[in-house]
């Protein structure tokens, strides 16, 4: 087994998923692990932007406001980018969650996190409403792409 794993293929390809020898409630209990760390991680960042938030009212800035802001593209970019991982990570969550006990409390606490961000996001962004647009557009990516994926499943079904 250890000769087996020194090599970096066989290691890789050993830890993949492998569908007579894995169970699926392990899988999904993993998937649930890296999903909910993921949201931990994107909604932290969100919260606490890189480079915290200003702290005073000095040189044209305001205070609450994200240092990284005032470089715009590559906030925006930073924004973007992490609002899609939390989106798509709470897809997941909720997803493998379907049929759970206290389901509707899931999705209730799932909702009140994303309000809970987009509030943070929105109090220590700049006033730039435009850009929320694809804030917005982001976080609903993963949500319109699964249901396209359900639709065409439907449409599509082999009998």
């Amino acid at each position: 087994m250890l000769n087996r794993l020194s090599t970096g293929k066989s290691w890789y390809k050993h830890f993949q998923y492998e569908e007579g020898r894995d169970k699926p409630g392990d899988v999904r209990n993993i998937m649930l692990v890296v999903a909910t760390l993921i949201a931990s991680v994107t909604f932290q960042a969100g919260v606490n932007p890189p480079g915290g938030v200003w702290q005073d009212n000095d040189n044209g800035h305001h205070a609450g406001r994200a240092i990284y802001a005032s470089q715009s593209a590559a906030y925006y970019v930073f924004l973007i980018s992490n609002t899609f991982a939390l989106s798509a990570s709470i897809l997941v969550i909720i997803s493998l969650t379907h049929r759970f006990p206290f389901h509707f409390e899931i999705i209730i606490a799932t909702v009140s996190m994303i309000v809970t961000y987009g509030s943070a996001i929105f109090s220590v962004t700049p006033d730039e409403s435009v850009r929320f647009r694809y804030v917005i557009a982001a976080a609903s990516v993963p949500f319109i792409l699964r249901c396209l994926i359900q639709l065409f499943n439907i449409v599509f079904k082999k009998e």
